[in-house]
């Protein structure tokens, strides 16, 4: 096996071993969390020893299963985002699921539902994991729209420019 391929293979692996963390901040959840992560709130609650679902303000979370997550960019994109709520809340998406504009979710016109993506806002450094769950937008010069909660996440009022990286 060459050289490069097994330094490959060990940093990916060494990668994927590192932890984590999350310092809680008000009005953060396991759910909110989780999903910023792309984990599972069981995952947090077992890799932090937690017993229910009470996390304080301050409080440093471990975070597993995310390091895959973070490690693993597959492509990336620049452009205008903007974002969608109240008036869509409920309704059904394009994947079929009702619309919760509370989720970490967002609309793509071609990326595979399910497709998880971090978005990141270049004026502050704030950036969320969404998952793909809807088409759009049809604006031109758009390339994704998030739901109200991963706007807030970033900073995001009205419409702004951004970076998409497809994550694996």
């Amino acid at each position: 096996m060459p050289v490069a391929l097994v330094l490959l293979l060990l940093a990916l692996l060494g990668s994927l071993a590192l932890a984590q963390t999350h310092t809680v901040q008000k009005g953060d959840t396991l759910y909110s969390i989780a999903h910023k992560y792309g984990t599972s709130v069981q995952a947090l609650q077992q890799a932090n020893n937690l017993s229910g679902d009470v996390i304080k303000v301050g409080q440093v979370l471990t975070v597993a299963g995310s390091s895959a997550v973070e490690a693993t960019v597959s492509a990336s994109f620049e452009g205008l985002a903007a974002w969608y709520g109240p008036k869509f809340h409920g309704r059904r998406t394009a994947s079929g699921e009702p619309y919760d504009m509370y989720a970490f979710t967002a609309a793509h016109r071609s990326l595979p539902f399910g497709t998880r993506v971090r978005v990141t806002n270049p004026g502050s450094g704030q950036s969320v994991v969404v998952r793909i769950n809807d088409r759009g937008p049809f604006t031109p010069g758009f390339i994704i729209d998030l739901s109200y909660a991963a706007a807030q996440r970033i900073g995001l009022r009205g419409s702004k420019r951004v970076r998409l990286e497809v994550l694996r």
